[in-house]
Order: structure tokens, then C-alpha cells, then sequence
């Protein structure tokens, strides 16, 4: 069951790259981006990450903060986050209850029997944490449209 817009974002706390504990209501009365992607150091993975670090401007002139998520150990977000340049926070679901709660898990990913990993999505949360944006995929392959994210934040 996916999170839908108008709902109340569910709060959460993940562990970061640096493994401190963070959580959504962090971020209150702030808008927040959530980016849930399959796979670190994966192609379609890192061309997202690397649109929303070059999309980062139009975020902070929105007073938005970003957030990755993946299933990735903190030990691989870092290791991606560091070899892409991501500056904003990666955060590892890897007990995908997270991803299962927001926008579901696609299971034998790549073909590998047994490994499901997060829906490709995105949701928008205002400043009073409600959604008002979501896009979620349950093809891997395919990019969200960023230009009607920058516009769900602007």
C-alpha cells in the first residue's frame, strides 16, 4: 500500500552514509523531496541522483531538502554518494520497511531471485508534512519526470 497524495507523511528514521540516525519530522516545516531508488552503482541510479545533485539549486531556491533512499547498506549509499558527489542525504532502508510503506518493492530485481529493492519514486511533502506529489515506477528503468518535481516544489 503506496503513500498517496493529500496523506500525512508517515515519519521514519534511517541511518545516513555517516550512520547517524535521520528522521523525516527533521525536516518540519521544510518541503522534502524523497528520491527511493532500486540500486547504488547502478546506471539508472546514478543518472538520477546525479539529475537531482545538478537539479540541487532549484531545490534550495524552494527551500526543499532531498533525500535519497535506497535498500543499499549506509557502507554503499556512502561509497556512491562519494564517488557521485551527492551532497544531500542518503539514507539506507535496508530493512525495506520504508520502501514497502511508501512505494513498494520490486522483487528479483535484475533477474537475482530474492533481492527486491525499492520502487523507483518520488513524493513531494510540504512544510506541514502532507504529500503533494507522488511518482512511483515499478519499472527500474525508467527516469521520474523532473520537471513536474521542480514544479511540485516550486
Amino acid at each position: 500500500m503506496a503513500v498517496t497524495v493529500g496523506q500525512k507523511a508517515p515519519d521514519f528514521t534511517l541511518i545516513d552514509t555517516g550512520r547517524k540516525y535521520t528522521s523525516l519530522s527533521q525536516f518540519a516545516g521544510k518541503k522534502v523531496v524523497l528520491a527511493f531508488y532500486p540500486g547504488a552503482f547502478t546506471a539508472i541510479c546514478e543518472k538520477e541522483m546525479c539529475t537531482l545533485r545538478d537539479s540541487l539549486a532549484d531545490f534550495n531556491t524552494a527551500k526543499a531538502q532531498v533525500l535519497g533512499i535506497s535498500v543499499d547498506s549506509p557502507f554503499a549509499n556512502k561509497g556512491f554518494g562519494e564517488k557521485n558527489g551527492i551532497t544531500f542525504p542518503l539514507l539506507s532502508d535496508y530493512t525495506r520497511y520504508v520502501s514497502a510503506q511508501y512505494c513498494g518493492l520490486t522483487n528479483n530485481f535484475a533477474n537475482m531471485v530474492g533481492l527486491s529493492v525499492a520502487n523507483r519514486s518520488v513524493f513531494v511533502i510540504d512544510a506541514n508534512g502532507i504529500v503533494t506529489y507522488v511518482w512511483i515506477s515499478e519499472t527500474p528503468g525508467i527516469e521520474p519526470p523532473y520537471d513536474e518535481v521542480k514544479k511540485a516544489i516550486a
